[in-house]
């Protein structure tokens, strides 16, 4: 059952051969699916085209989430090229970086807004058209969080309140798809060595401190991300929805540090 053998995929926000939707992508192609990518701009599409090369696929398009026509035009794109689709990775996120330095007390409206938008909001487009995709055979809908959404994280700032946005989008959406078999969750992974995580202040110091801290005494691989996805995505994921995953070595459940490091 932990195969995605005949299955068709969309993996959003790839940067590069470190990203967290690299790890997934790498995968769900090692499970046997066929997968489609988007990205946004020339540079992201140049690295991103010898990684998708590299399994296989041919299918990419540019797409900027806070344009409808760019979304519309992507998914005709898949539409004209499948007729159905099995499952959706958004991994896409965004904050203005000066803001995730200072104070959350300084979030200025339009970061918010826009963080919003990206991060959080983005995620109901793709739904809406994944959706004709999916209602013939069922489907799966994944994004990724962190546990800045309930807990608050040093320089994590306005992406706390996005998250928190995105993991309550989560529990309704599966809410609303869940009669026509869709299902939908959330990957939250700990600190990883990431394009977008290095942009978050103190990002070094967040990642030790997990790393020692957490039971498994260990942040998460991506493959271990990887793999994640794929059950979720797989029929052995077909009854698990509205859940927010949590691959962190363990590091959500705790309330200090361990007794060694205080």
């Amino acid at each position: 059952m932990l195969h995605l053998r005949g299955k068709r995929g969309l993996i959003m926000g790839v940067a590069n051969e470190r990203s967290i939707a690299w790890g997934i992508a790498k995968a769900m192609s090692d499970a046997g699916a066929d997968l489609a990518f988007t990205y946004q701009g020339d540079a992201f599409g140049k690295r991103l085209e010898r990684l998708a090369q590299s399994i296989g696929s041919n299918l990419m398009m540019d797409v900027d989430v806070t344009d409808d026509a760019s979304l519309d035009k992507a998914f005709q794109t898949i539409t004209s090229s499948w007729d159905t689709l099995d499952f959706v990775v958004h991994a896409i996120a965004y904050s203005e970086k000066n803001e995730l330095t200072g104070r959350f007390l300084n979030t200025t409206r339009e970061n918010f807004k826009n963080s919003l938008d990206i991060s959080s909001y983005s995620f109901i487009e793709i739904a809406r058209r994944a959706h004709p995709l999916m209602i013939a055979n069922g489907g799966t809908l994944l994004t990724l969080t962190y546990q800045g959404s309930n807990r608050v994280t040093p320089f994590y700032n306005v992406m706390g309140v996005a998250k928190a946005a995105l993991e309550a989008t989560t529990r309704y959406l599966a809410n609303d798809l869940g009669a026509d078999g869709i299902r939908v969750n959330a990957i939250s992974p700990g600190p990883m060595k990431t394009l977008a995580g290095a942009a978050i202040g103190g990002a070094r110091k967040t990642f030790k401190h997990t790393e020692i801290n957490s039971p498994l005494r260990s942040n998460a691989s991506l493959e271990a991300v990887g793999g994640t996805a794929v059950y979720l995505a797989s029929d052995a994921g077909a009854y698990t929805t509205g859940e927010i995953i949590y691959v962190d070595g363990g590091y959500h459940v705790l309330g200090m540090p361990q007794s060694e490091n205080i």
